[in-house]
């Protein structure tokens, strides 16, 4: 049998084990409001154009950029369960980076190294998240760019992906701007005199430069094909330079390599930064540009990572098989392809079947634990408390927690607060920290504003070690994910 040779089933186990590595539990705090909004939009088949979730917001605009995602993550939530999202979104990961794979010199042994070196530190950014359709997006067009230089008729699917794209997810802009850095990069690569792969001439350099030109506008032309229409230009700018968003929420903040998690990205950067001194192979002005302004947004933000990866795994591959061949080392990564025996190729099968056993194993006992991680991040005793006893509303909640009550206590009660950052606004994030963090006298001014009466919290909230300690204040459940605590009746 062919296909278990060693480079293909080499092959064959690095994708299952991407995927293995990508199934995780459902906790990602966006991921309920997610669930209730593709539920209403299935129910009454419209697409929201005001807030229907807060009282602090309700009726307002709200651009819903990730509808299409939402209506994918309730489809999957429908047909199988939290099990079809974890393997959905396992698959999304795993593709993602499987094309990255493809993209990479020194397949498979070099290729799958580096791949693997990008996806552990990519991973803290992982989940059940629209974001995770955008990073398989990126991968895609990243391939047709570079493919591009073969074959330039391949730039013509790039505007049916942004129109996708667009619909899934605001991080379009991203495919936008990696396009223009290629632009920019080509036109660098010709003026420092390095010739674009597989261009046999200033004419083919020419002609294909000036149709990814073309695909550009053509691409930023179709971005008005949603159900917002030209407010989605302008929609990642404000995100960007929310000054709220970037001091509050943890995945905006610049990666703490004092933590484990992000010591993979950090042999990552310093790897670009050491390897080119050591390896034969030369960045071109296009790479260096595209590393400069990946690493740039890694160092900035959390959240920025995975993208970084994309662009730095198959640099890194082609510099580290450079350095490998220079050595005369490259030819051990090398397995000749010898005959299959019998024996050879029943052991082969085993050692398949024995990670498909695996692989099933590892996802069965995570969907099993669904409800423990449940419990474990989100308040959901707490949550249930509140089903069954309806203390009165209006209630101030955690931040992380209103996608999880929109999902779970909607229509019932509405949030002060859940994970749509974009839609409150930094005033409103930095009158909630100057309350939960008791800054000055104004703490109290959302209780005034609103008439809060019930508040939802975690124990060691400042906010709560004062509200204990008020007269008109008791708590009514306590555990320790969170206090219960209700304003007397006068």
């Amino acid at each position: 049998m062919q296909f278990l040779q060693i480079r293909r089933l080499f092959v064959i186990i690095f994708a299952l084990g991407l995927f293995t590595m990508a199934t995780r539990n459902v906790t990602d705090p966006d991921v309920w409001w997610h669930l209730r909004t593709g539920q209403l939009m299935v129910q009454t088949h419209a697409v929201f154009h005001s807030d229907p979730y807060s009282f602090t917001r309700f009726g307002q605009p709200w651009i819903d950029h990730e509808w299409l995602s939402q209506l994918l993550i309730f489809g999957l939530y429908r047909m199988a369960g939290w099990g079809g999202l974890m393997v959905g979104f396992g698959a999304v990961i795993a593709g993602a980076f499987l094309v990255v794979f493809w993209r990479c010199p020194g397949r498979p042994y070099v290729a799958g190294m580096m791949t693997l070196l990008g996806a552990f530190a990519s991973a803290p950014s992982w989940g059940v998240r629209p974001q995770m359709l955008t990073l398989l997006l990126a991968s895609v067009l990243l391939l047709i760019l570079e493919w591009s230089y073969e074959r330039p008729k391949l730039l013509w699917w790039t505007p049916a992906l942004i129109l996708l794209w667009v619909n899934l997810h605001a991080g379009y802009a991203l495919g936008m701007v990696l396009m223009a850095l290629f632009l920019v990069g080509d036109w660098l690569d010709v003026a420092f005199g390095f010739a674009e792969f597989g261009s046999k001439d200033e004419s083919a350099r020419s002609v294909r430069f000036w149709t990814l030109a073309t695909v550009i506008v053509v691409s930023a032309a179709v971005v008005v094909v949603n159900p917002y229409g030209t407010a989605m230009y302008a929609y990642p700018l404000q995100t960007l330079r929310s000054r709220a968003m970037q001091t509050y929420i943890s995945e905006w903040l610049s990666p703490d390599f004092h933590q484990p998690r992000y010591w993979p990205a950090l042999a990552m950067i310093l790897a670009t930064v050491a390897l080119p001194a050591l390896s034969p192979r030369r960045l071109r002005p296009r790479e260096i540009l595209l590393l400069s302004v990946t690493t740039y947004a890694a160092l900035r933000s959390v959240r920025h990572i995975p993208i970084y990866a994309l662009i730095a795994i198959p640099i890194l591959s082609a510099m580290v098989q450079g350095w490998l061949e220079e050595r005369g080392i490259a030819k051990g990564f090398e397995s000749k392809q010898t005959s299959m025996t019998p024996a050879k190729t029943f052991l082969n099968a085993v050692l398949l079947v024995g990670f498909l056993v695996f692989l099933v194993a590892r996802v069965r006992y995570v969907w099993h634990r669904q409800a423990d991680a449940e419990s474990r991040e989100l308040p959901a005793l707490a949550v249930s408390f509140i089903a069954a006893q309806q203390p009165p509303a209006p209630m101030l909640n955690h931040y992380n927690w209103g996608g999880y009550f929109i999902w779970k206590l909607y229509p019932g009660y509405r949030v002060y607060i859940d994970g749509r950052a974009d839609l409150y606004g930094d005033a409103f994030m930095n009158d909630l920290a100057t309350t939960y963090y008791l800054k000055g006298d104004s703490w109290r001014s959302p209780f005034e504003k609103w008439g809060i009466r019930t508040v939802v919290l975690p124990p060691d909230a400042p906010l709560v070690t004062a509200l204990r300690a008020l007269p008109d204040w008791e708590a009514i459940y306590s555990d320790k994910q969170a206090v219960i605590l209700i304003r007397k009746a006068r």
